[in-house]
Parts: C-alpha cells; sequence; structure tokens
C-alpha cells in the first residue's frame, strides 16, 4: 500500500526505519522509539539564523578535518545496541546540526548511529514531551555531547557522556560565554556571534 499523505498513519502506532523509507509524503517528521513526531514547517527566521551561525563556525573549523557535520533535513538513525537492520531501527531523526568523526557511519541514506555531536536550535513547536525522549535516545546511543540551544533565552545546554555512557549536564551558557566542546577537541564557539543578528 502506497502512503501518500500523513493522515494514512497511525499516531498511536509503532513504526520502524523499513517503513519510514516508503511513505511518500512531504511532511518531515522524526520517529522516536518507533512513534512518529511531526516536525515544524518552517523555523522562524531567528532559529535559521542560529543555525546559519552555527554551521559556518564548524565549516571553518571542520574543512582540514576528518570529521563532518551535516545540517538538517538529514536522516541519523539510531539502532538499538547492535540492531542495525531497517526492521529494527524504530529511531530517526533530524537533528539541526550533527558531527560525525567516524566517516564509517556515513551512507547514503544519512548517519547510522550515534554522531559524536548533536545540536539542537528549539523552536517554538517542540513539545516537552520529544525534547525528553530525544534527551533519552541520544543518551542510549552513545552521542558524545548534546547541545539543546534556546533562541528565546539565548543561552545553550550542554550534556556530555561520561564513562558509564550516562550524559551529565554542564553549567549552562549564556550569550556572553565561550563553549568549549568535550567531544570534538578545540571546537570553541563564542555564543555573542552565534546569537548576534546581522
Amino acid at each position: 500500500m502506497i502512503i501518500d499523505t500523513l493522515d494514512q498513519l497511525d499516531l498511536n502506532k509503532q513504526y520502524t526505519y523499513a517503513d519510514y523509507l516508503k511513505w511518500q509524503f512531504k511532511e518531515r517528521l522524526e520517529l522516536i522509539s518507533g512513534y512518529i513526531y511531526r516536525m515544524s514547517p518552517a523555523p522562524s527566521r531567528r532559529h535559521q539564523a542560529i543555525v546559519w551561525n552555527l554551521n559556518g563556525l564548524i565549516w571553518s573549523y571542520l574543512k582540514n578535518r576528518p570529521c563532518q557535520a551535516y545540517s538538517a533535513p538529514f536522516d541519523v538513525r539510531l539502532p538499538i545496541r547492535d540492531k542495525k537492520s531497517n526492521q529494527e531501527i524504530t529511531t530517526v531523526l533530524q537533528p539541526n546540526i550533527c558531527i560525525i568523526c567516524d566517516t564509517s557511519k556515513l551512507d547514503d541514506q544519512g548517519c547510522l548511529g550515534a554522531p559524536d555531536l548533536v545540536i539542537e536550535v528549539l523552536s517554538p513547536g517542540n513539545s516537552s514531551k520529544e525534547m525528553k525522549q530525544k534527551y533519552d535516545v541520544y543518551e542510549e546511543s552513545g552521542v558524545k555531547e548534546y547541545w539543546v540551544v534556546y533562541p528565546e533565552y539565548e543561552h545553550v545546554l550542554i550534556f556530555t557522556s561520561d564513562e558509564s555512557g550516562k550524559f551529565i549536564g554542564q553549567h549552562p551558557k549564556t550569550s556572553k560565554d565561550v563553549l568549549k566542546s568535550v567531544a570534538i577537541p578545540e571546537l570553541i564557539v563564542d555564543l555573542s556571534e552565534i546569537f548576534r543578528e546581522k
């Protein structure tokens, strides 16, 4: 059966990446533990400016280094443990920005496995349930560092993975701070530049 509208899906049902690949509609969505989450159709201009500023800085940093960065829309498939078949993957996210240093995780569909760094810039449409579940799956899948950017308040929450694989929160950073990545050595972000509007 061809699925060409989101209305044909049961939003209370769990799906896999194999299902996701068959859908032929234009609406953007993510799967978190098999459940569908709609993405905002068009982020605000402020959101886009922050993503653009981050992309520019990250591009400058990575241009002569082996890690690669990608922006949404870009599928990050997060398998549970060693389950990597499309039928077993139930989490497909499109973070605003992700950096992957193990390029063996990259394929034509995106990234299969945990990026080293994930950056989510929040939009008004992000629900607290969605953000909690994203935190959980990023932690469980082995993401080394996770930044949550709050445009409205001009601050960033940073979580880094400890030896046991659990996220540890750092002191929040504001637009007056300089953020130094733990997962990507020497990546330094002056947040006043990120939150600046040209």
